[in-house]
């Protein structure tokens, strides 16, 4: 498929598309003309991209990621290995963290509202 197919099976911009494959995160094969050609299973892999990227996952730490999963379920690949467990654990350690803090925020703001609304 195209870039605009892509594009608009993963909702995700043409731009951003081309900055994953400046990142090396995503790779196409190049028709005789220079279009960019992609499997079908770049779908689930821009997917996973903008997942981890939600997730705070800088792209230099998506890409060791990526090598270690497989593209149609994101499941470890007979690359993972124990150095990636402790850096998939730290990464879920850190959004634990921000989880936590993003909870505390939460009621802070809860309360605010509700002595705001004069409850």
């Amino acid at each position: 498929m195209r870039i605009g197919e892509l594009a608009r099976r993963t909702g995700v911009s043409t731009r951003s598309l081309r900055y994953y494959e400046e990142q090396g995160l995503l790779l196409p094969e190049r028709t005789v003309g220079g279009q960019r050609e992609y499997p079908d299973t770049a779908v689930d892999r821009v997917i996973r991209i903008q997942e981890l990227y939600a997730a705070g996952v800088p792209s230099r730490r998506i890409g060791r990621f990526l090598t270690c999963m497989r593209d149609v379920d994101g499941g470890p690949n007979e690359i993972a290995d124990g150095k990636l467990v402790a850096e998939l654990t730290a990464e879920r350690d850190r959004i634990d963290r921000l989880m936590a803090d993003l909870a505390r925020s939460r009621e802070v703001l809860n309360d605010v509202i509700q002595t705001a609304a004069g409850r």
